[in-house]
């Protein structure tokens, strides 16, 4: 993450922000030893699949960027991509959450056997329901099948939400 702070003004003068798209492009080199042209696509993905963008020496993730180009100021403190896909920069697949939102946009891990979020086998045999809150883990019941217990957790998380 960058330490330096970047203005809008400074961000405006060097790259072009297609809000439709996500896609940002050059409008000059940030200097002279600089090898971007005018018009190339800015950025790379990065190892955790996320575009970074470096401008004057400091690597800034693309959807941060989109943020500070469109709104001014700087995101505070996360940015959420609505649809998951870390790639997808579009202003309308961007919102402001804190990290407990941000968490809650997540998908199911890679060793979920349920195939629902929240929603594990229990010892007994059936199947339990769970949501994090606050950090903690709240035990929402046992249930007779995956989907009754997938329907208390998104029960829980439309509560949590309003």
């Amino acid at each position: 993450m960058a330490t330096k702070i970047l203005t809008q003004e400074r961000l405006r003068e060097l790259l072009h922000y297609d809000p439709a798209t996500g896609v940002f492009t050059w409008l000059k080199p940030c200097s002279r030893f600089s090898q971007v042209t005018p018009g190339d696509h800015a950025g790379c993905v990065h190892a955790r699949g996320y575009i970074h963008i470096k401008v004057d020496g400091f690597a800034y993730k693309a959807h941060r960027l989109a943020w500070l180009y469109t709104h001014g100021r700087w995101p505070e403190p996360a940015i959420d991509h609505i649809n998951r896909i870390k790639t997808d920069n579009r202003i309308a697949n961007l919102r402001e959450v804190d990290q407990l939102g941000n968490m809650q946009n997540k998908g199911q891990y890679r060793n979920n056997t349920s195939g629902y979020i929240g929603v594990s086998k229990h010892s007994s045999g059936k199947w339990a329901a769970q949501i994090q809150v606050n950090r903690k883990n709240r035990h929402l019941g046992l249930f007779a099948t995956p989907e009754l217990a997938s329907d208390a957790y998104q029960t829980a998380k439309r509560q949590m939400a309003a």
